[in-house]
């Protein structure tokens, strides 16, 4: 039986399912190989030699391959259609070459399909070919590139920019978009503007809206009406005339169905649509392709099989009707600059079939539904209607106000299918009354209304998709695992769907910007995109890309080794100057410390990654505040670098501190005399800076002494720990034995009584079937007549057993615990004690000073000598 290679378990199911028992189905598991993270994995003086690593994971699944092949001398490699699944071919080939699986008589043959069907498949095995090597050079010049970009880079991050994490070909660029964006929206300022509206009647009382958009005369333009005195000049002069209909126009007019999806539409829909992150849309999208539901998922291609054409107009039909069907097929052009992506659209395998008729999990019946729609849709009727504008003025012509309406005759493809939008844009959609010329208008209302212009919208995944795919940033295969890594870095983070640029991406992006600005440019990792697309056409060699890249990359690495930290974090402060340190409004200096007068705000970066903004003049000026421009209302309630002054107490300053782990109170100040003074951790649910004195004196009383325990006097304490509020039963609240138990509220800490402490630690031990509660002896049977302490008969998991200090010895099944002697209950003991030489010494040494502990003082001095043999003692006690 040949042996067929795929790259995922779930696939190798569908298929096997389709060739039988013919065949041998096995999966790689992805790829199988991949550069090591270490210098010289792409070596620059070799030629770009790469050496590849088989992954840890995949040893296995390459030797079940390996071992299938001793059975079977032929391999078929059948993964998926594009650049990487040529690319796991390619890796098995050359894996399985090596350790002498595949041997020069071994047929190796490679088949591809767009979908997981019994025709397709059947089609691909009778049409098999030899791994593509123009889209394999491709791949191997992508993978090189982003080897030597992030390799490279990512270092000089480290050390010129603590607190960085990476960079990377792609990566980078896509957080400059982001970054970009938001400063437009910071730089941005709003610009108000005035429109009114009239709510006019017909002669027959209909209502309806119409906008001002002549005036005195003049066509209005968005920013004519300014302020609120103009608006209502405006309405003085609507409310003063007579109105009339000076003109009806209707015009047909339709709209046709959107292209079925390629990978970046669907990203962009799935988002807009359902919240569906990239990547989570494409695992989805993956799980119904191996499933055989859908064509593949990842494509730049918008054009249908004819096949699946006639497929989906025969659906249409007998959903929908013969008028929904168009006469001609709708034929769409691919738009795709790369070639080998642009495989046939992303389609559902089998038109009839809707989600509904399908047992899917509800993240696969959401984005099947969206699929099957778009794709029936795109070969539906278009939509007609009827717009009509409706032009109303005064006789003298100083007036005039537009009204616009729609009237859907047929929905056409609309019945199915409307294509989401990122931003919502007002359309004049109302149906409007029956209006003739001439008509009299009645003016029931004229109202001004005030708007302010918007800033740009911040992206969403979906937004982002698209700008990347019209800048020709990344491909299909790239746009969900940059947009996650940009989020897993920290660079970004997600507010609702909208994307945020953390102090980091803001860092990253301008020292980037300043030092390696052609390397993150959209022109230029464009123009590197379309190299590679070269290359997997054929038209280009890969080591010539990688040469031209290298060397001006190289240099532009080497330019950096003499920068310093402060010299980059200067130029830093420059660039985001304006972000940092907006104009003040009486004109004085905005980079002058607050808290000294003298010293001179800088971005200084924090060790664990981020900013502050921080004073010249460090240590003697410790003023700091947030990274971002001033915000003097936080600022009022920020805690400063030397606590901020809750109040005193018996003659101690009480102050509130931001520590490394978090905001903590503090007695005193740290002096000579008294290094650590008393200290409480501020509880999260206690804003630190809204902290007053009352609630500092309470935390700074804990451990809040409950009392002894009534049962046993061991005193029960309550106080504020890692996990919150609780419980302890324990001589101190040091001690790591005892029992804990958590407390419902931060205020049960401070008024919890005994009886409820009582009640909560019986419930704790009962809870956990009496662990951690002190064991009763069943039977006392007096003190070790040679060494002293209690000798006890316990009642253990596994039997009766007798206790003396840490020696636990079982009592023989035939003798009852009622019925032990002191004298067998000794030679137990000694049984346990000849076992471990460890507990035998500690035995000796405590009967010693029980019998004469007077008379051996001089012992003390002779202890340092024993100290060998205690540590030869403690391994064999581990």
């Amino acid at each position: 039986m040949p042996v067929v290679v795929v790259e995922s378990p779930a696939k190798a199911k569908t298929i096997n399912k389709y060739l039988g028992d013919n065949y041998t189905v096995l999966a790689s598991y992805g790829h199988v190989r991949d550069l090591p993270p270490k210098d010289g994995s792409v070596d620059t003086d070799a030629d770009f030699e790469m050496k590849w690593e088989l992954a840890s994971d995949s040893k296995k699944h390459v030797k079940a391959i390996a071992d299938a092949l001793k059975d079977d001398n032929a391999l078929i490699l059948a993964t998926d259609p594009d650049r990487e699944g040529e690319a796991i071919s390619w890796h098995l080939q050359e894996a399985l070459t090596k350790r002498k699986s595949i041997k020069k008589d071994t047929p190796v043959s490679r088949v591809v399909f767009n979908q997981i069907t019994k025709k397709a498949v059947t089609e691909a095995m009778q049409n098999p070919r030899q791994v593509d090597m123009p889209l394999v050079e491709a791949y191997l010049a992508r993978r090189a590139l982003d080897y030597l970009v992030g390799f490279n880079l990512s270092p000089v991050l480290w050390r010129k920019l603590p607190g960085a994490k990476s960079a990377g070909r792609v990566q980078s660029v896509t957080l400059r978009l982001i970054v970009e964006r938001e400063m437009e929206i910071e730089a941005f300022r709003a610009r108000e503007y005035w429109s009114v509206k009239a709510l006019l009647s017909t002669p027959r009382g209909q209502e309806f809206e119409a906008r001002l958009t002549t005036l005195a005369g003049k066509k209005l333009d968005k920013f004519d009406l300014s302020d609120a005195t103009q608006a209502e000049m405006a309405v003085q002069a609507i409310t003063s005339r007579d109105l009339s209909v000076m003109s009806v126009e209707a015009k047909p007019a339709s709209r046709n169905p959107s292209a079925p999806f390629m990978t970046s539409t669907l990203q962009q829909e799935a988002s807009r649509k359902f919240g569906m992150g990239a990547r989570q849309t494409m695992s989805t999208a993956q799980r119904l392709y191996e499933a055989g539901h859908i064509t593949y998922m990842r494509t730049d291609g918008i054009d249908m099989a004819p096949e699946a054409v006639t497929m989906a107009r025969d659906a249409i039909k007998d959903r929908y009707g013969a008028e929904y069907v168009p006469a001609e097929q709708r034929i769409y052009k691919n738009k795709a600059k790369n070639a080998q992506e642009a495989h046939e659209c992303i389609r559902p395998t089998d038109m009839t079939k809707d989600a509904g008729s399908l047992n899917l999990e509800a993240d696969q019946r959401k984005l099947y539904d969206l699929i099957w729609k778009r794709t029936l849709a795109c070969q539906m009727a278009s939509a007609r209607m009827e717009r009509t504008t409706v032009e109303i003025g005064s006789k003298d012509e100083q007036v005039g106000l537009r009204a616009n309406g729609q009237v859907v005759l047929f929905d056409g493809f609309l019945r199915v299918y409307e294509e989401g939008r990122d931003d919502v844009v007002d359309e004049d959609d109302k149906r409007l009354p029956q209006i003739s010329e001439g008509d009299k208008m009645d003016k029931r209302a004229v109202t001004p209304e005030q708007h302010f212009t918007q800033p740009p919208p911040r992206y969403t995944e979906a937004t982002l998709v698209k700008r990347m795919e019209e800048l020709g940033i990344g491909r299909p295969s790239t746009y969900a695992s940059i947009v996650t890594t940009i989020q897993d870095r920290e660079y970004v983070r997600k507010d609702g769907n909208r994307l945020i640029p953390e102090d980091k991406g803001r860092l990253v992006t301008a020292f980037l910007e300043n030092y390696f600005r052609r390397y993150i440019g959209y022109d230029f990792t464009a123009d590197l995109e379309n190299q590679l697309d070269q290359v997997s056409a054929a038209d280009a060699d890969y080591k010539e890309v990688l040469h031209r890249f290298w060397r001006d990359f190289s240099a532009a690495i080497g330019e950096t080794s003499e920068l310093r930290i402060t010299e980059v974090l200067e130029k830093i402060n420059e660039v985001l100057e304006p972000h940092l340190f907006p104009p003040t409004e009486d004109g004085t200096d905005p980079r002058l410390c607050p808290h000294c007068g003298a010293g001179r705000l800088s971005m200084r970066t924090a060790r664990s990654g981020g900013a502050f903004i921080g004073c010249s003049n460090y240590p003697e000026c410790r003023y700091t505040r947030p990274f971002g421009p001033p915000d003097p209302e936080a600022e009022k309630s920020a805690i400063p670098p030397d606590g901020k002054l809750l109040g005193t107490d018996e003659g101690d300053e009480i102050r509130v501190f931001k520590g490394r782990f978090g905001p903590y109170v503090q007695r005193g100040p740290v002096t000579e005399e008294n290094k650590k003074p008393p200290r409480q951790s501020v509880p999260k649910d206690w804003p630190a800076e809204e902290l007053e004195l009352d609630r500092a004196l309470m935390l700074l009383s804990l451990p809040r002494q409950i009392g002894p325990h009534p049962e046993d006097g061991i005193m029960v304490w309550s106080n504020i720990g890692r996990y919150g509020p609780y419980l302890k039963h324990a001589e101190s609240t040091s001690d790591r034995g005892g029992t804990n138990a958590n407390l419902e509220s931060l205020d049960e800490v401070f008024t919890v009584g005994m009886n409820r402490a009582v009640q909560l630690l019986a419930e704790k031990v009962a809870s956990r079937g009496g662990r951690g509660k002190a064991a009763k002896p069943i039977r006392e049977m007096g003190e070790h007549p040679d060494l002293g302490g209690d000798v006890n008969v316990m009642e253990g998991k596994y039997g009766p057993y007798v206790k003396w200090e840490k020696v636990n010895a079982t009592i023989p099944k035939e003798i009852e615990p009622a019925d032990l002697t002191m004298e067998r209950a000794v030679e137990l003991i000694e049984e346990k004690l000849a076992k471990s030489p460890a507990k035998r010494k500690a035995a000796t040494k405590k009967k010693a000073p029980a019998k004469k502990a007077a008379a051996k003082k001089p012992a003390a001095k002779k202890a340092p000598a024993k100290k060998p043999a205690a540590k030869k003692a403690a391994p064999k006690t581990d």
